[in-house]
């Protein structure tokens, strides 16, 4: 006869050796629930999950339910090591693997496709297969560039010269957009876009930010999407760098922080306004737009290095045409100085934290690379540095923001 505090102080001990210490699905730590059918340990978001997949997965609260010796005894063979070596065994490079913090449909159609659908466990390669076509064509609803309207457009990934395409039509000949995988970047904002399938869609055109914002009702179809154009992104990284491991990190951008603040012009005398703020530390560029749905940039800051002479600090504003917002961020940089304001101090708090981690990264080569580039299409001065060993001699330090 099965004592519960005896099994319960098992399971206990069995979450915390490695492996079974995160959630089998996200990663979150110290999961307390676990699948007695699969024989692994998630989290209590997860665990909601596998709920709707009776089929293949049942689940149990480690501390509260009752378990029975012979499932105890399954756990113990099991764990989530031994999970992850049959259900992952064939997942792709580029295929995304939530985290704690991902959007639902992220984390919903990764647990499908390891457990229902069984993508990666080598029993069946039909699914995998689509991702290495030349051509990956989805259907999808998409905002219009100067109103809210969502409109169905068919999109196009290829694999051979490496660019997504969008039509208007199914028999247009002619593509609306034809994007490179150069500067291509695809994650998901379902709040931003107000739907739970939301994927906000980003590339360079004209030295600007293009916005396209995207969503399909069918969680699996926007994933695969995602996914696809992961794939042909990697494919095209790989023309040019060979090591695999460096790149899967560049394959999804997140931006570090994203909301409204107010902002001034050059001299501070101008009135404040509210514009909506992303801020990347990939490259190292502060966006800035009139609204979270905008298809363009409105203008950028190009945030450098505290070694630079980068630096931001609190902000009283009072020497300014403040706005209705008080709580003040001034970022210093070798050109000059900028002045933002947040409604409230735990924004301002916010986001000083994610500006400093920015100017705490030190400069690689990429990032003077891409700054000249940049510099070549925008107003700047330069400044000279001292440090000349690899890197070139002239820093061009900050991209002027667009006059409002």
């Amino acid at each position: 006869m099965a004592s519960q505090s005896r099994n319960n102080k098992i399971l206990l001990d069995l979450v915390r050796q490695p492996g079974n210490n995160q959630c089998a699905d996200c990663a979150a730590p110290e999961p307390d629930w676990a699948s007695y059918t699969l024989g692994m340990f998630v989290c209590l978001n997860c665990s909601g999950m596998h709920r709707n997949l009776s089929a293949v997965s049942k689940v149990k609260s480690i501390r509260l339910d009752y378990w029975e010796d012979s499932l105890v005894q399954f756990m113990q063979e099991r764990g989530n090591s031994v999970a992850k070596a049959f259900f992952e065994k064939c997942v792709p490079a580029f295929y995304y693997r939530p985290q704690q913090h991902d959007c639902i449909v992220l984390k919903e159609q990764w647990i499908r496709a390891k457990y229902e659908r069984r993508e990666f466990t080598g029993e069946n390669s039909e699914f995998l297969q689509t991702y290495n076509f030349d051509l990956f064509e989805s259907t999808l609803w998409k905002k219009g560039r100067d109103n809210k309207q969502f409109l169905k457009r068919i999109f196009v990934l290829s694999q051979k010269d490496f660019t997504l395409k969008y039509f208007t039509k199914e028999d247009s000949k002619v593509a609306k957009a034809v994007i490179s995988m150069k500067d291509l970047n695809a994650h998901f904002q379902p709040q931003k876009i107000g739907h739970p399938h939301g994927l906000q869609i980003s590339y360079l055109e004209d030295e600007r930010t293009r916005n396209l914002f995207v969503y399909h009702e069918n969680g699996q179809v926007i994933v695969s999407f995602f996914n696809a154009i992961r794939a042909t992104r990697l494919a095209y990284l790989l023309k040019k760098h060979p090591t695999l491991q460096h790149l899967i990190p560049q394959l999804t951008n997140h931006c570090l922080k994203e909301g409204y603040m107010e902002k001034t012009g050059p001299t501070q005398r101008e009135p404040f306004k509210k514009r909506w703020f992303t801020l990347c530390s990939v490259n190292r560029k502060l966006l800035y737009c009139k609204s979270p749905l905008d298809a363009t940039d409105l203008g950028a800051v190009f945030i450098g290095s505290q070694d630079h002479g980068y630096s931001v600090s609190e902000s009283s504003g009072r020497c300014t045409r403040s706005g209705r917002w008080h709580c003040g961020i001034a970022m210093e940089t070798p050109s000059r100085q900028f002045v933002f304001m947040c409604e409230q101090e735990q924004e301002r708090r916010e986001w000083m934290e994610a500006f400093r981690k920015v100017i705490a990264q030190p400069m690689t080569p990429e990032d003077y690379a891409s700054t000249m580039t940049l510099f070549q299409q925008t107003p700047c001065r330069a400044f000279q540095i001292k440090d000349a060993s690899s890197l070139p001699t002239v820093f061009l330090v900050s991209l002027q923001m667009k006059p409002l």
